[in-house]
């Protein structure tokens, strides 16, 4: 499993930027169907205890479209071309995974605007849902820093955790990434790119200033899910593997007795 998915992160940093940038922006644009998916649940559905466990099944819809086409997601990265970056430790390792990096969050950033614009001006989206969707905006980034940034954690932890088992359980990745990105939104913590949806939504409509944006909302989150998949489960990922792919010695055919 470490195999595999180190080298998925070595194929992601051999890619052009360009290609990065344009996926980035498609998953970007693609993760608004969790905000979209969590407002008509929460239209639709009755005032019931019960209903908020339902209507966080929404908040599934992105990431599955998202992780199940390959499109560049920035919390992925935070463990697939973090274990390249521990393999070799050098200089060159450490600009590949910055350039990375940086192409993709800020093309996931980009499509969450372009997305969030859509939503705003283009008259696609039912009035009926816009409470819902402005609801859910201003609980996402009204936390203060310090809870964006804690509640960062465990959604970076668990969306690295889909990253690692993914590749061992492709029949069920679909009930995976729903169950795991179900308990983000279902525990209330917070995912940067999802999240940035929200934050590009009250700021294309004059609800929320660019600063408070940053400073409460964007690098807390940023920094949380950062900490949580990269710190956290990277480095877990790391250090129980390491004594056993140390001592490992590849596989190879016992020769054959070619005496007669």
């Amino acid at each position: 499993m470490y195999e595999v998915v180190r080298r998925e992160g070595e194929e992601e940093l051999e890619r052009e930027p360009l290609s990065l940038l344009w996926s980035g922006i498609s998953a970007g644009v693609v993760i608004s169907l969790s905000l979209l998916g969590e407002a008509i649940l929460r239209t639709y559905l009755p005032a019931a205890s019960w209903a908020y466990l339902i209507e966080n099944l929404g908040y599934s819809l992105g990431f599955i479209v998202v992780i199940v086409s390959r499109m560049q997601l920035f919390t992925e990265n935070t463990l697939t071309t973090v274990l390249p970056l521990l393999e070799e430790f050098s200089r060159r390792a450490w600009f590949r995974t910055a350039r990375l990096w940086a192409v993709v969050l800020g093309a996931n950033v980009i499509g969450a605007f372009l997305i969030a614009l859509f939503f705003a001006y283009s008259g696609a989206i039912n009035e009926e849902f816009v409470p819902a969707i402005l609801s859910l905006s201003e609980h996402a980034t009204g936390m203060g820093a310090w809870e964006g940034f804690v509640k960062g954690i465990p959604a970076g932890v668990l969306v690295a955790a889909i990253t690692w088992m993914r590749p061992e359980a492709r029949a069920s990745q679909v009930t995976i990434i729903m169950l795991f990105t179900w308990l983000i939104a279902a525990g209330d913590f917070t995912h940067i790119v999802a999240g940035s949806v929200e934050m590009a939504y009250l700021m294309v409509i004059g609800e929320l200033a660019v600063a408070p944006a940053i400073l409460d909302f964007f690098l807390p989150v940023l920094a949380g899910n950062i900490v949580g998949g990269t710190a956290i489960f990277s480095g877990l990922v790391y250090g129980q593997t390491r004594r056993d792919r140390k001592n490992h010695r590849p596989w190879r055919m016992p020769r054959r007795d070619t005496r007669r």
